[in-house]
């Protein structure tokens, strides 16, 4: 291209090549900027500013090669005699490329930006602001990597920097960005814990560490990461109470249960009010009952909790400006049914503090949030639907307990009727599991983000008919959305027993999982399905990995099997187990399950000894890598023992799937009822079912020494495949439709 005005390129002067050159770049016409500035750099070879200009052009066209090739002759060919000349060309270079990287990140051009702040880093790698601004502009292109931190300079060596104040505003920012890009690696890690303390606001980085610790590991499920960043806090911030009380809770979901029982205690130790000593207590108490050989400190902590519950009921009163975690309606009673199957006193425990709670809620809501108001029983309802809208809010629909089980009724929900819809609480990101079974049948899906308030609100504007919660007080977020009452009939199903939040209409059962003397014992309405409270079509059964010859258990042998959490071993049922392998030759116990490992060793072999079966009868299995995995390894059972007074569920369901005989114990609370109505909604109505302890042993020690009733069992246990209510998961929509449509008539009519 030739400049106009002139009538020869060689007349025009360098001034205008560069002003046109610049307008090209501006307009992002790279190759017209590369050929005008060519034509400079040609006709005045001895102006290093054309090559400068000419290699950045080269640069945004991509062609690094060419852009380094102009600027290294360009150097080369200057007089190396004036060094002073060729480092003040230098200078120019880096201050051209520092303003073409401004226009370009004016522009969002963030691929162009790191490209051009990557050759600055070349030229002047003890730069700070351009490290800083070139982290940022990688992490904006997708190109950031850990690794990449030293290549940018960012490494502990910052520690030792002095760094201008006019810098600060930077660094915060970049601070917070690599804080919410970085999964905890090394390098970044290393760079942050060095700057850390360079920052002028303390207490706003060890709110933003906190923050991202939270975010690692409820919504991103990255409990490792988030124990990084607790700790990165805890260092800089040794007396940051929230983020101790975080990492009690990381330890014990990573099974560091030893760390985390340590700093429990020295939380314990500086408590300033009964409600703090209260939560205290209760996190202690949930890594005890996950370390099985501490089972009287667990019994004890349980006590405490008791006292410090009834000190908090009594002495409460409502203050609008006062926070009231749901976790006080969640975490404090939430072992009781592992510990004993008393649901008088478990349920008005539970009832109380979550009628605590929803006081203190809608004080604060009534005061803060004036235009918010929970549903009331006499609403008129503002809106007509065609279809019945059914929401469900849960942070457990994906590869969990939860999602197993209720993914089969959105594949057979009535779409003429019903609209369901989705609300993933707790989730930023979600699997293919989630993809597959519950947001592509689903009528909608969305995930739930900011505070409790803003998402009732969403629930709310979405017109929800009924609100199904999936989690009960297993989700203290699901509890906090709950209690505002978004949705006109709000419903409790599956993840646990009843929540006790007097915003809860319903609690979904059946006629076997609660007793006859239940419904005084319940804040919510008991709905009994007509059959079961709930059904699945089956599940997918992988390759086995367990052998009987690889552990060295005979081909004869009777194989007993248990698959739960250390939190259900109670002793008492472990020392029935153990007499039930006494009294049976030739008898094996496999056991399997989250918690501490020597703990629970150590627990089993104890008791074992104590009753006389021989250590080496019992066999302590890893966890397999998935579930169908899990459930091919289950087959290897002949008899299942199941846990009391918390029985299993989703074990039980998949036991009696596979056809293995199981060995159940029936109490009173909704917990200890649970095998009971799935063996019975299976077509087993009376083999295997205890109603004492005597019996338990009797039906063990039965199942293991006769080996037609346990084949009878099997085959009826595989037939009810195709006839029993518990695999008809069609049918049990229906019914829940159903359920459904009874409740929306009865809120209609004030019933």
């Amino acid at each position: 291209m030739e400049l106009s005005g002139s009538s020869s390129t060689e007349a025009a002067q360098p001034s205008q090549w560069e002003q046109e050159g610049d307008r090209q770049l501006a307009q992002g016409e790279f190759e017209q900027a590369a050929a005008i500035f060519e034509q400079w750099a040609e006709a005045k070879p001895e102006t290093l500013r054309a090559r400068w200009l000419l290699g950045v052009a080269y640069l945004l066209l991509g062609q690094e090669e060419a852009a380094q090739l102009t600027w290294t002759m360009a150097i080369a060919e200057a007089d190396d005699t004036d060094a002073l000349h060729v480092e003040k060309a230098l200078g120019e270079l880096v201050d051209i490329l520092q303003a073409e990287a401004r226009r370009q990140t004016a522009g969002d051009q963030w691929e162009r930006v790191w490209l051009l702040r990557r050759h600055l880093s070349e030229l002047t790698p003890d730069d700070p602001q351009n490290a800083l601004l070139g982290i940022q502009s990688a992490m904006q292109a997708g190109y950031l990597t850990p690794d990449a931190f030293p290549d940018w300079g960012l490494t502990a060596e910052w520690a030792e920097l002095e760094l201008p104040a006019e810098l600060f505003p930077l660094l915060e920012d970049t601070v917070r960005r690599v804080m919410q890009w970085d999964g905890a690696t090394p390098e970044p890690l290393a760079w942050l814990e060095a700057v850390l303390p360079k920052l002028p606001n303390p207490n706003a980085v060890a709110q933003w560490l906190f923050d991202r610790c939270i975010q690692l590991q409820v919504k991103l499920g990255a409990p490792q990461p988030a124990i990084r960043y607790a700790e990165l806090c805890l260092h800089h911030f040794p007396n940051h109470t929230p983020i101790k009380e975080r990492l009690v809770w990381l330890y014990q979901d990573t099974r560091r249960y030893g760390e985390g029982l340590a700093l429990a205690q020295e939380l314990l130790a500086d408590c300033q009010t009964a409600y703090q000593r209260l939560m205290r207590n209760s996190l202690r108490l949930r890594g005890l009952m996950m370390m099985s050989d501490r089972w009287q400190e667990s019994l004890h902590a349980l006590a405490e909790n008791t006292q410090l519950i009834e000190q908090e009921l009594a002495e409460f009163q409502p203050d609008p400006n006062g926070i009231v975690e749901a976790k006080l309606m969640c975490l404090p009673t939430f072992f009781y049914p592992y510990t004993s199957d008393n649901p008088e006193q478990t349920r008005s425990l539970q009832n109380r503090l979550a009628q605590l709670y929803v006081e203190n809620t809608h004080a604060m809501v009534a005061q803060h949030f004036p235009d918010y108001r929970p549903f009331q029983p006499d609403d008129a309802i503002p809106w007509n639907h065609d279809k019945l809208r059914i929401g469900f809010l849960s942070r457990c629909l994906r590869r969990h307990s939860i999602g197993w089980l209720s993914r089969w009724i959105f594949q057979h929900f009535d779409r003429d009727r019903f609209e369901f819809h989705v609300y993933f609480n707790q989730i930023t990101q979600l699997p293919d599991f989630s993809q597959q079974w519950f947001v592509a049948p689903a009528t909608s899906a969305q995930i739930m983000e900011g505070g409790f308030i803003n998402m009732a609100q969403k629930i709310r504007h979405d017109e929800i008919d009924i609100l199904v919660d999936l989690d009960s007080i297993t989700a203290d977020s699901g509890c906090a959305i709950l209690a505002l009452k978004p949705a006109p009939v709000q419903v409790t199903w599956l993840g646990m027993d009843a929540s006790g939040l007097p915003t809860i209409d319903y609690f979904l059962v059946d006629s076997h999982v609660v007793s006859d003397a239940a419904d005084e014992q319940y804040a919510e309405t008991l709905w009994r399905l007509p059959q079961t409270y709930i059904a699945v079509d089956g599940f997918e059964i992988g390759v086995p990995t367990l052998r009987r010859d690889e552990l060295g258990i005979p081909a004869d042998a009777i194989i007993y099997f248990s698959a739960q959490t250390a939190a259900k071993r109670h002793p008492d049922t472990t020392r029935l187990q153990m007499q039930i392998l006494k009294q049976v030759p030739n008898s094996y116990f496999l056991l399997k399950g989250l918690g501490d490992a020597k703990g629970m060793q150590s627990f089993f072999r104890t008791i074992a000894e104590e009753e006389g079966v021989e250590g080496d009868r019992l066999f302590f299995l890893d966890r397999d890598q998935n579930e169908p995995t899990h459930r091919a390894n289950l087959d290897i059972a002949d008899v299942v023992l199941d846990t009391f007074p918390y029985n299993g569920a989703t074990t039980t369901l998949e036991t009696l799937w596979l056809g293995i005989p199981l060995v159940t114990q029936v109490g009173q609370q909704f917990a200890s009822r649970n095998s009971y109505t799935l063996l019975r909604n299976a077509g087993i109505h009376t083999e295997g079912i205890a109603h004492s302890s005597e019996e338990y042993v009797e039906w063990g020690v039965r199942y293991g020494k006769d080996r037609a009733l346990r084949q009878a069992i099997r085959t009826r246990l595989q037939r009810s495949r195709q006839t029993a209510s518990l695999w008809n998961a069609q049918q049990f929509t229906r019914n829940l439709e159903a359920a459904f449509t009874q409740m929306w008539e009865h809120r209609l009519t004030g019933r």
